[in-house]
């Protein structure tokens, strides 16, 4: 049989999720496929780990702290890492919907943890309080102080932050020491050299710590639901992409296809108002914007500041033209004059005619005639 098939421990499944949920706190780059497969593996692995306890009964509800093996103590912290885990599941689709939904299982986690850790007294005296008043209103549950002074909930939300310094600072100054040596990961493979004592204030504590960010993560889900309650319902049902083409055509008309259902809301928008926008005269009967659609929009992005030209100069000189706003004529041109033709004599004795007037007219009127004024 192959060692794939074969069926792994405890020990094994959960040192695999650590070993994932480790990997994704270095890894940044959080839309890549192998960040969202990794994420879903632990998940995984964690509820397996979880099936594991259960039936193996680990944990029991008549034991102590002390009665718990300092080898089982960070199997306590599975809902935790579960809850954390299960924010970062990716949306089967972009609604509200689906965050809520996500966000309610992530919620169920960590109550369940908080559950198993209060039933073993593991709750600091400031822990206890806040897990009352988690208990009285789950859904607007706050580690700030809920008083309308300002500077109350800033000394609050500086006490979190202290808080959560000092414990992460602890956890990190009692893994750096040396008694804790191979206990750091439960499935080390020798664990010589190590002092119980030190490896079980490591454990605990990693759940003091957890604990306090439990509660700041209950606050912060309950900060995104209420968002997500004010979010506007789709206005069309989301469909699923299609089967991915590798025919360039295919892939352009998804393309139209998606800008035409993105600019459909708009339209369902100014629809909303009732009734046509104009009346059978054409007057407006109600307010609308007249706009372009995406892809018109989306050309004009990257275009430069300044108006681009839409017609070379030839084009505009001859619509000028046409349009009367050249006056042709003129300075040199006036000077060039056809020569007559001697056969066409009508046009010739128009010519005569007009010079005889002209000649006539001057005569008629010498120079300086018409200046009368200053004359003495």
């Amino acid at each position: 049989m192959d060692n794939s098939e074969e069926p792994r421990s405890l020990k094994e499944v959960f040192a695999d999720a650590e070993a994932k949920r480790l990997s994704l706190e270095k890894n940044y780059d959080t839309t890549t496929q192998s960040y969202l497969d990794t994420v879903s593996s632990a998940v995984q692995g964690y509820k397996d780990c979880l099936r594991f306890i259960d039936n193996l009964s680990i944990f029991s509800p008549n034991e102590t702290l002390e009665d718990i093996a300092t080898t089982d103590l960070p199997y306590l912290l599975i809902n935790f890492y579960l809850a954390e885990l299960i924010q970062k599941l990716p949306l089967s689709s972009p609604t509200p919907s689906d965050r809520q939904t996500i966000l309610t299982s992530a919620r169920e986690s960590y109550e369940r943890y908080l559950h198993i850790i209060d039933s073993y007294e593991l709750l600091l005296p400031p822990y206890k309080k806040l897990l009352e008043s988690y208990h009285e209103s789950p859904t607007t549950f706050s580690t700030v102080s809920s008083s309308s002074d300002p500077g109350a909930r800033r000394n609050a939300k500086m006490a979190n932050f202290k808080a959560e310094k000092d414990l992460r600072s602890r956890l990190e100054f009692l893994r750096s020491q040396p008694e804790y040596a191979n206990f750091d990961d439960p499935s080390a493979p020798g664990r010589s050299g190590a002092d119980e004592e030190a490896v079980r204030d490591v454990y605990l504590a990693s759940i003091n710590y957890s604990v306090h960010m439990t509660f700041q993560s209950l606050e912060s889900i309950n900060r995104e639901l209420e968002v997500l309650a004010m979010a506007p319902q789709p206005l069309m049902p989301f469909s699923p992409p299609p089967n991915t083409s590798h025919d360039p055509r295919d892939r352009e008309r998804e393309r139209e296809n998606e800008a035409a259902r993105l600019d459909m809301p708009l339209r369902r928008l100014q629809s909303t108002l009732g009734g046509p926008i104009l009346s059978k005269e054409g007057k407006p009967l109600q307010p609308f914007t007249l706009v372009g659609n995406r892809q018109d929009i989306a050309k004009g992005v990257f275009r430069p500041g300044h108006n681009l030209p839409t017609m070379s100069i030839d084009e505009y000189l001859e619509e000028e033209r046409r349009r009367g706003g050249i006056i042709e004529g003129g300075g040199e041109a006036s000077w060039h004059r056809p020569e007559p033709d001697e056969d066409d004599i009508e046009k010739a004795d128009a010519e005569t005619m007009k010079a005889r007037a002209w000649d006539e007219f001057v005569e008629a009127n010498p120079k300086g005639s018409g200046n009368t004024l200053n004359r003495g």
